[in-house]
């Protein structure tokens, strides 16, 4: 199903497939385009879910916010470091217990101001960093071995596919090496809304407590001037997390759920089929307006853009 074209000069160059489900207040499906039922990865959208499972393992943390970095994808801004080396700290570890891949920030100001100082990748700054320190912290409550936890087989991932399995209300398809090289988890994109569906509306719990987590501190799921932050910030209440491959999941209490996956993987289109999606349960909010299309440039002006099909 075609989601989004590319326009430049007033001319569709170019299109994006894929596939959306949209879910009304009551967790119905509404509206949907491509596969919603069959397996998908959804990437770092699964962190919020897995989130929910640290804390029923046991995780507990000095500050909310922690499970709001904890759950996201962050930039490696200084702020976001600090935090993954304070939730280590915490637990009784040093970044060397982290075993996600060496990496430089996400964000073009801290990768440029770590290269001018000499600096190179460190564990830390990989983004999913703050994911693998709330991992390690769990096993340490536990007493569960910390050289292998990202392994399918370590009693750390169990717990965390059992929660997955419960939230997403459907069986785990697949399993595989996410990039960071911990487990991910596959299912249908409708299960993907539908476990935000639940987060977005919990009244308590573990689930309540990552979701206002990460509507608090939609900066430490994200970092400054990214997508998920933008929405979170202009819509109230709105509960997001993008993944890699063109993966994108939101929950608006009182309206309803969205979930989308970019065929070819590519992320300019995932934001302007979101907005399009999000209008159709009625949200409505200036940040839809800013993030409804993506900008083409020629020359250094724009002449284009990507927009919504669907």
């Amino acid at each position: 199903m075609i989601l989004a074209e590319v326009v430049r000069s007033g001319f569709v160059e170019g299109i994006h497939h894929g596939s959306v489900v949209v879910l009304d207040a009551s967790g119905a499906v509404v509206s949907s385009a491509g596969d919603v039922t069959g397996p998908m990865f959804p990437r770092s959208s699964n962190k919020p879910m897995q989130t929910v499972g640290m804390l029923r393992a046991g995780l507990r943390t000095d500050d909310p916010a922690d499970l709001a970095l904890i759950s996201g994808s962050h930039s490696g801004e200084p702020f976001h470091v600090d935090r993954v080396r304070s939730i280590l700290r915490t637990a009784g570890l040093t970044e060397d217990a982290l075993l996600c891949p060496e990496d430089l920030p996400l964000a073009e100001s801290a990768r440029h101001a770590v290269i001018v100082a000499g600096g190179a990748g460190k564990r830390v700054y990989m983004n999913c960093s703050g994911k693998h320190a709330g991992m390690l912290a769990t096993c340490v409550v536990n007493g569960w071995p910390l050289d292998d936890y990202r392994d399918a087989k370590h009693p750390l991932q169990g717990v965390l596919a059992e929660a997955v399995t419960d939230l997403a209300g459907e069986p785990i398809a697949a399993t595989g090496i996410d990039g960071c090289g911990a487990p991910v988890f596959g299912f249908s994109l409708t299960a993907l809304a539908r476990g935000f569906h639940r987060l977005a509306a919990a009244p308590d719990g573990p689930e309540r407590a990552v979701a206002d987590a990460i509507r608090a501190h939609p900066e430490l799921v994200a970092g400054t001037g990214q997508d998920d932050t933008l929405l979170m910030r202009g819509v109230p209440g709105l509960l997001a997390k993008g993944g890699a491959e063109g993966v994108v999941a939101v929950a608006v209490p009182g309206a309803g759920a969205v979930a989308i996956k970019i065929a070819d993987g590519g992320m300019r289109a995932r934001t302007p089929v979101l907005v399009s999606a999000l209008r159709r349960l009625g949200v409505d909010a200036p940040v839809l307006d800013e993030l409804a299309t993506v900008p083409l440039l020629g020359g250094g002006v724009r002449v284009g853009e990507v927009r919504a099909a669907w």
